[in-house]
């Protein structure tokens, strides 16, 4: 069995995520993800991965939060939405698990709203459901802040 150390390694030095914002925080939740992939393979529930991916995350030593609700603010009101983020890893990056036949544009969009609505810099969008985990990983970048203004 390959232990989660092994796994980070070649992420420890992702060059081709420089210039990506939390690339080195990133780079480990990726790699964690890879370590819970391997364990497990495709075909379980998106609750089994998420259990495993964070508690490699805990073991990192990463602050990490479950089934996060995500505020909506319409004109000044906080609404009652039901909006949950699966993970937020550091207070930094949204992490959404799925275990699908296929990533699809609505499930990225709906990344991008979550780091939209919770002003957060960026997202990691991870399907379980592959044969090779890298294959089912998107990262998703807020450029453009928030997604309602305070219109004061």
């Amino acid at each position: 069995m390959t232990t989660l150390g092994e796994v980070l390694k070649p992420f420890s030095k992702l060059g081709y995520m420089e210039d990506f914002p939390l690339a080195d925080l990133t780079g480990q939740i990726i790699g964690s993800a890879i370590h819970v992939h391997t364990a497990l393979g495709p075909g379980l529930l998106e609750s089994a991965y998420q259990a495993c991916l964070c508690h490699d995350l805990e073991v990192l030593g990463l602050v990490i939060q479950r089934r996060v609700r995500v505020p909506l603010v319409y004109h000044g009101i906080s609404m009652n939405a039901a909006y949950e983020m699966d993970v937020l890893v550091a207070d930094e990056v949204i992490v959404e698990i799925k275990a699908v036949e296929k990533l699809l544009p609505v499930h990225q969009q709906q990344l991008l709203t979550y780091l939209r609505l919770a002003k957060k810099p960026v997202g990691l969008l991870i399907n379980f459901n592959v044969p090779k985990l890298i294959e089912g990983v998107k990262r998703v970048v807020n450029t453009r802040g928030s997604i309602l203004q305070d219109s004061k």
